[in-house]
């Protein structure tokens, strides 16, 4: 019959505080649950083994036997008081942080028999009150497009077999998340639900490149208009507009339209910046007469 060493369990010295035994449990329970570890046969037997460290190291009558009589623990009688005592009046105090999880569940024969000895049967729930879990986090992600995040809109998700109605905030940026509060897995024993996480993946967009709330574009400028000058027409994401062009622009020129880039994340009526770069198009397929004036342009022709 093993002796089970329950402060090295949890990874705790012995001279752990409460909480500090608790706060351990707390995050191994998470890391070794079951539900988070389906192809590792030995989570079940670890997250066993927590369990039962918790039990005994939370409680000080418990915790205070166990220190005592440590592996020499089955040559007292004291036990056996100690058994038929906690079996009237062991108290247990809920879990309450973590993923889905109970005591409940496990058999008699699920508990060491370093922990049946000791502790009996009363071990496992005190006047038949059982542990409360937080429901597990579930995690999501939401595929949009660059014009679905210029304004804020309703959408309708299907997690985990429920349909949820959420508002996209306007504004949000690829690989953002939001946590639905309460949208999780549900609680065991009435404990409460966990949370729903969603991360935003949001495709590049072929018109424009984004940089926090302000957007890049490139737009093709004819020669005539670049020397010129007149105007072009620029695509926005909330449609086209008509810019001013002025002579003798030069390719690569970059010019600001103010307030037409993205909404500011929960800023209402905000807006970044659009960016637009100039790419000015030499022409093709010119006449001989079209030819003969770009050579005059450039000297070369009869003075």
């Amino acid at each position: 019959m093993a002796f089970i060493d329950y402060y090295q369990v949890l990874g705790v010295p012995k001279t752990a505080t409460e909480k500090e035994v608790k706060d351990a449990y707390r995050k191994l329970a998470r890391k070794h649950h079951p539900d988070l570890n389906p192809n590792d046969p030995e989570a079940n037997k670890r997250f066993q083994q927590l369990n039962e460290a918790n039990e005994v190291l939370s409680d000080p009558e418990k915790r205070k036997k166990y220190d005592k009589y440590g592996e020499n623990w089955q040559h007292g009688e004291e036990y056996e008081k100690y058994q038929k005592e906690q079996q009237a009046h062991q108290q247990y105090e809920p879990f309450t942080g973590g993923h889905a999880s109970s005591f409940e569940g496990f058999g008699s024969d699920d508990f060491s028999d370093f922990f049946q000895s000791m502790f009996g049967q009363s071990g496992r729930s005190a006047g038949g009150r059982q542990a409360k879990f937080r429901g597990q986090d579930f995690n999501a992600e939401l595929h949009l497009d660059l014009k679905d995040v210029a304004e804020s809109h309703k959408q309708t998700l299907t997690v985990n077999g429920k349909n949820i109605r959420l508002t996209i905030p306007a504004g949000v940026e690829n690989g953002q998340t939001i946590k639905i509060a309460g949208h999780g897995g549900p609680g065991v024993n009435g404990g409460p639900g966990g949370d729903l996480y969603i991360t935003f993946v949001i495709a590049d967009d072929p018109g424009f490149k984004r940089n926090g709330s302000d957007l890049y574009a490139t737009t093709k400028l004819d020669l005539y208009t670049a020397v010129l000058g007149g105007e072009v027409t620029i695509n926005t994401l909330n449609g086209k507009v008509k810019i001013k062009v002025k002579p003798e622009t030069q390719n690569g020129t970059k010019v600001k339209l103010k307030g037409k880039g993205m909404p500011v994340y929960k800023k209402e009526n905000v807006f970044g910046d659009l960016y637009v770069t100039y790419d000015i198009q030499v022409p093709t397929n010119l006449t001989d007469k079209q030819k003969k004036l770009f050579e005059e342009l450039a000297g070369k022709g009869e003075r």
